[in-house]
């Protein structure tokens, strides 16, 4: 029996749309990354990228449970001596809502070139408006 490696010309692309309003932040990345990864698809391959573009709006308004928003921080290192960086979950969300949910899905993704090359199909908008309508987007729910 052979193992079913897809060729280029099999793996179609699609572009997909969330909206990240309310949602809780480790729920959205979870089914962001799924689908970044191709995991929703017949023909997953683990060591391929099969997956597809995934927009992400109203970043600014995801969500914590619990009293993760009070206590999570991001931990930023600048090389030197003293240089560490805590940065609170409530102010990262005010200054760079985009981020959170970059950081999220990129922690799901794998850690190697692969990983890497399905963030460039990640895009992260703070508010509504975003400028990938030619795409035609479907919505993904959650």
């Amino acid at each position: 029996m052979k193992t079913y490696i897809p060729k280029k010309s099999d793996i179609e692309r699609a572009w997909w749309i969330v909206d990240a309003e309310g949602k809780p932040l480790g729920r959205l990345a979870t089914a962001v990354a799924r689908v970044l990864r191709g995991k929703h698809k017949a023909i997953f391959t683990p060591h391929m990228d099969t997956g597809d573009s995934v927009i992400v709006i109203n970043a600014a308004h995801v969500h914590l449970t619990g009293n993760k928003a009070d206590q999570k921080t991001y931990f930023r290192h600048s090389g030197y001596m003293g240089g560490e960086r805590h940065i609170p979950f409530r102010t990262m969300v005010r200054r760079h809502p985009e981020r959170v949910i970059e950081l999220a899905v990129r922690g799901m993704l794998p850690k190697n070139k692969l990983g890497r090359q399905l963030r460039d199909h990640l895009r992260v908008y703070a508010g509504s408006e975003h400028p990938h309508q030619g795409q035609d987007p479907k919505p993904l729910e959650i």
